[in-house]
């Protein structure tokens, strides 16, 4: 499969690199050490609409696809992998409408989200579900015109500052998979509140919240395809999302290369620079490979999703795959090649005036979100050998 990029493809690129080196890569320190949402840049993302990059137009979006928004976020994960996630969480949360929801659902709910006007969160993980969601504890009871949700969701990107969020509940207890549905809630719903915000190792400008749901009542039309459809909706929102998620860890890796690279011509010890000793040579080629061949991964997984055009419920298990795999290995590089900038930096690596000590704890979550690395490995085998 080619990727040869198209005009507007690179224009997209170009145009997100030149704002990430303006006014993401400055603020990206700060963002870190304050632990703040950077509203800022996700307003300047807004206004260079790359919020919707992979919704169609006529919900509002950009319609460029899912390559094109994974070109956003790797070129802002560069510099700043919080900020490449108001992207990618942004793909997430909307992902379920477009997957399960009614024409008339999507029209009523996606654009202003799509615009960037408001954010959305995406809520699935619970304390006692995060890789088995099918034993979901939050509870969803039909009552009328409305449901009754009870329960608690964890890990959830973003959940203080959004608007709107895609959450999946059990309406049918003890049926697992089965039993799950979808269901788009407004942040000011009555019963639904934000509990504890977590301190994390890394991506510390995007906050992680706890969502409580306390006789929560939803309005029946917001149910997201039929009831017990929620699981599939989610596992195929996951298929889809994870590309982006390769992208930020590629971008992640590709940025903190750049940096040792940078630092490694300028650096001398025993009367020239260390880029000339060939030990290092030979990790930095290592380093350059596995970019490389994770870019080619990422790319093709989003081709794949691409080229289903609508048919976004149905997809074939060749994408299931390719997706996990994309996700596995551009997380994995991720976190090798970190690790190595750290190491090619040395005393100063591990120092917070540089910034390959924040990539590399920025890349250890790549390897757990969106499913663990464990996981990926098990749909990939079970791809491989079904």
């Amino acid at each position: 499969m080619q990727f040869s990029l198209t005009s507007e493809q690179e224009m997209l690129r170009d145009t997100v690199r030149e704002v990430t080196r303006a006014k993401v890569w400055p603020r990206a320190a700060e963002i870190d050490r304050t632990a703040e949402f950077p509203w800022d840049i996700a307003h300047q993302f807004r206004d260079l609409g790359l919020m919707g990059l992979a919704v169609p137009e006529e919900y509002g979006g950009a319609g460029m696809g899912v390559l094109s928004c994974c070109l956003a976020v790797e070129e802002v994960a560069r510099a700043c992998a919080s900020s490449s996630l108001i992207l990618a969480d942004q793909e997430l949360g909307m992902l379920p409408i477009l997957v399960g929801a009614s024409e008339e659902q999507k029209r009523a709910w996606l654009p202003r989200f799509a615009s960037g006007q408001e954010l959305i969160a995406f809520a699935l993980t619970e304390p006692s579900a995060g890789s088995d969601p099918a034993h979901m504890k939050t509870a969803a009871v039909r009552d009328g015109d409305h449901y009754v949700l009870n329960g608690r969701k964890v890990f959830i990107t973003n959940g203080s500052v959004a608007g709107g969020f895609t959450l999946f509940a059990a309406t049918e207890p003890g049926a697992g998979s089965k039993g799950i549905s979808g269901f788009f809630i407004e942040k000011d719903t009555p019963g639904l509140s934000v509990g504890r915000h977590e301190e994390k190792m890394g991506i510390r400008g995007s906050p992680t919240v706890e969502l409580i749901l306390e006789d929560c009542r939803v309005p029946a039309a917001n149910l997201i395809g039929r009831e017990g459809d929620g699981l599939k909706i989610a596992l195929i929102t996951l298929d889809q999302s994870r590309p982006a998620i390769g992208a930020q860890a590629l971008g992640i890796a590709a940025g903190a290369l750049e940096y040792a690279a940078g630092y490694a011509k300028q650096r001398e010890q025993f009367g020239k620079p260390i880029a000339e000793f060939q030990g290092l040579q030979f990790m930095f080629a290592d380093m350059a490979t596995k970019v490389e061949a994770s870019r080619l991964l990422v790319y093709k997984a989003a081709a794949l999703i691409d080229g289903q055009g609508k048919s976004r419920g149905r997809l074939p298990t060749e994408i299931n795959k390719i997706s996990a795999m994309a996700k596995m290995m551009a997380s994995d590089t991720a976190m090798s090649v970190t690790t190595d900038a750290v190491q090619i930096l040395g005393g100063y690596g591990f120092m917070r005036d540089y910034p390959v000590e924040r990539m590399m704890r920025d890349a250890k979550i790549t390897q757990i979100y969106e499913g663990t690395n464990q996981i990926q490995r098990l749909v990939i085998a079970r791809a491989l050998l079904a």
